[in-house]
């Protein structure tokens, strides 16, 4: 019971690392795939570039139709680990909790 326990805590801390790692690599995905809207994403309108500005930027285009909209496979593929694996995660850890709080 303590490995399953353990077993869930791991895979939930796992899947919302894989959540961050996912943004990153639709990121690198964009820059080399599709630079011109890469640029729209990067570059703000006005004032200056910074990594927060393109954070920011980056979960408005993960939550718009924009990516699926281009039609790559392997963007949309890491979108959907990028929406779902958060939501898996917390599914891990609630169940941890519960085994916790019923195994008593």
């Amino acid at each position: 019971m303590i490995t399953l326990y353990l077993a869930l805590l791991a895979a939930g801390i796992g899947l919302f690392v894989l959540s961050y790692v996912a943004q990153f690599r639709l990121a690198a995905l964009l820059r080399q795939r599709y630079p011109q809207q890469w640029k729209i994403i990067a570059e703000p309108e006005q004032g200056k570039t910074t990594a927060f500005r393109i954070w920011i930027r980056m979960q408005h285009v993960l939550r718009s139709p924009a990516l699926p909209a281009l039609g790559d496979a392997t963007i949309n593929r890491w979108q959907q680990v990028w929406r779902y694996s958060p939501w898996l995660g917390w599914v891990c850890w609630l169940a941890a909790l519960a085994m916790r709080l019923l195994l008593r």
